[in-house]
């Protein structure tokens, strides 16, 4: 099993390693907006809500809350998971 970076990706590809960095850096500045990118036969990458939650430090009886924050998902379209499951 490979891992696959950007300059792997590029040389597959055939652009150039700037071309991918922009790419990326598109989807991340989208995102952060609060848009939704959706590539085709790939999938969608979103902003969800991650609601703050209380917790207690282990071994102590000393309680924490964290706060609401935004985070960044993938969800993979439906043929992206059927090629995984089922290979080329």
């Amino acid at each position: 099993m490979a891992n696959i970076n950007k300059s792997a990706l590029a040389k597959l590809s055939g652009v150039s390693v700037s071309d991918i960095e922009s790419v990326f850096s598109h989807i991340v500045a989208s995102v952060s907006n609060g848009d939704e990118v959706s590539i085709p036969k790939f999938g969608k990458f979103i902003s969800a809500l991650q609601k703050g939650r209380t917790g207690t430090v282990p071994g102590t009886t000393k309680t924490y809350t964290t706060s609401d924050s935004r985070v960044p998902k993938f969800r993979p379209s439906s043929s992206f998971k059927e090629y995984i499951a089922y290979g080329a």
